[in-house]
């Protein structure tokens, strides 16, 4: 979806994507440990699913991952099957 914006809220710790009236239609919550950004859960507002907000949203928050120099511990199953669906992002989680 090209009209998402996609923030993190490191104090919530979960990256948001919002519509562009604002309106938030999914998280990713995460937990960081060091330099470990650890994702528990993802969720998408139910009528928003399959256009695409899980993708970006995801997408979004691993390339900040990785733009702060940062390690993926995908525990989400989303966040996780994303990662296995797209190898460019496998460097993130492996040891």
């Amino acid at each position: 979806m090209d009209d998402l914006t996609v923030t993190d809220l490191p104090d919530e710790q979960r990256f948001e994507a919002r519509l562009p009236d604002g309106t938030v239609v999914g998280v990713a919550e995460y937990r960081r440990h060091d330099d470990v950004v650890v994702f528990t859960h993802t969720e998408v507002d139910p009528r928003q699913e399959g256009h695409g907000v899980g993708t970006t949203l995801v997408r979004a928050a691993l390339d900040a991952v990785r733009a702060a120099g940062d390690r993926a511990e995908p525990r989400c199953p989303f966040v996780r099957a994303f990662v296995e669906d797209h190898p460019e992002y496998a460097d993130l989680v492996g040891a």
